[in-house]
Parts: structure tokens; sequence; C-alpha cells
């Protein structure tokens, strides 16, 4: 090896290394924010989110129908690539595989921002969602929710026992964020 040899060969596997540590960054996207819809189903990206997005902003979105509710879901590309690669693993000579990844992907189109910071929703997936001028757009993990303002009101007053949801769903982890917590 040159008079660089091993040293630039350490230096290049630590970028690598921290590159490859980025693509997997692990979203957590918070906030509510609301928003209008124009005419063309444009409506302005939240800066709150474009904030929270600056490491991914550049790679694209994929919009798509939420599977349980009526809302559509934003992903980031990084993590629509993720759930395309669990897609891809599942066996598509089984029927009801099929099936479920051809109803998944209907819709399913790649969105960017615009120069003016807009991203346009394509009329089907307006239409599916029943989105108005008024617009609710959630951050939720590692997505983003875009919902009607309306249906947004009505589900988050739907009479449900957060405390018993709470704890059927997040009982069994427990509560520590410490390993060890002795």
């Amino acid at each position: 090896m040159g008079k660089c040899g091993k040293m630039c060969h350490k230096v290049g596997k630590y970028f690598l290394l921290l590159a490859l540590k980025q693509k997997n960054l692990m979203l957590n996207l918070l906030g509510e924010y609301d928003c209008k819809l124009d005419a063309k189903g444009r409506f302005m990206f939240p800066s709150g989110l474009k904030k929270q997005l600056a490491e991914v902003m550049h790679e694209g979105f994929v919009v798509n129908r939420n599977v349980f509710e009526n809302c559509l879901v934003i992903y980031p590309m990084s993590e629509w690539n993720k759930i395309s690669g669990q897609l891809g693993k599942l066996n598509r000579f089984i029927k009801k595989n099929e099936q479920f990844v051809r109803r998944f992907n209907n819709g399913a189109t790649v969105v960017e921002l615009d120069g003016a910071g807009r991203m346009l929703v394509p009329k089907v997936l307006v239409d599916y969602a029943d989105l108005k001028k008024e617009v609710k757009v959630c951050g939720n993990g590692d997505r983003i929710e875009l919902w009607s303002k309306k249906s947004f009101e009505k589900i988050m007053k739907e009479q449900i026992d957060f405390g018993q949801l709470a704890e059927e769903v997040m009982g069994s982890l427990g509560n520590n964020t410490q390993e060890d917590v002795s």
C-alpha cells in the first residue's frame, strides 16, 4: 500500500459505515399541522416536518392509502423502501399474498416537493381520503398521515378507553427505557 495505505483504508471504512448508518436513520416524525389543499390537490408541506426530514427530503416520498383508516400515508422514500423490501419477501404464488401486494401498492405514487415547497396529491388519492380544502398533516413515527380535517376530528372524538388500549398494546413491553435498572 502507498503512503496513505492503511490509514486511508480505515478512514474510508469509517465514512462508509457512517453513510450506512445515516441511510438506516430511524425517523420519529412528530407534529400536527393544519394545511390548505388547493384546487390542484397541492398543500404547503409543513416547515416543522421539513426540519425533521432534512436528511432525507431529497430522496422524495411515496403517498398511499392507509390500510386501516380513510386517510393517506406519506412515506419518506427510505421508509417506503423498507416496506417494499418486506413485500418482496412474500411468495407471490400464494393468492392472499398477491392480493395484498396488489391492493397495498394500488394508488401508491412517488411524489416530491415542488420549488415552492408544495406536495401534489394525486386526484384518485384525494378522492379516496375525501380531502377538501382543510387538511391535517400529522407526523406519526416513520410516516406522515394526511387527513381531511373533518375525518381527523371525528376519529379523535371517538370514545375509546385510551388507558385500556395503552395497557393492551404497550403493557407487556414495560416502561423502562434503560436495559439495566438496578
